[in-house]
């Protein structure tokens, strides 16, 4: 998988309010599918199409204890957003600057 679609897949993920809301309550430490159905109002169902989603998107992890799903945050996932935002950052910053020194042209 090309750099371009698993950025597409993180972007995806983290759009819907109710993963990044899912994805936030993960940064604080691993939770169960039924503690995560407990914590937020949304169907157990409808956590776990949240979670399969942003495991896709290698946002998270899961690992399996007798009949409890365990999730987790998958460090390595925010990768691909982090280097796109270094990016933008470099190229609008260069932008930015070049602006002041227009306007400070324009203001003398």
């Amino acid at each position: 998988m090309n750099s371009s679609m698993i950025e597409d897949r993180v972007f995806h993920a983290l759009a819907d309010p109710s993963r990044r809301a899912i994805f936030q309550s993960l940064t604080c430490g691993e939770s169960a599918v039924k503690d995560l159905t407990a914590r937020f109002n949304i169907s157990q169902p409808a956590i776990s199409q949240h979670l399969g989603t942003l495991k896709g998107a290698g946002l998270v992890k899961c690992r399996r204890e007798g009949r409890c799903a365990y999730y987790c945050v998958e460090p390595r996932g925010m990768k691909p957003l982090i280097d796109w935002i270094a990016h933008y950052r470099a190229f609008w910053t260069e932008h930015i600057d070049r602006l002041e020194q227009l306007l400070g042209k324009l203001d003398d």
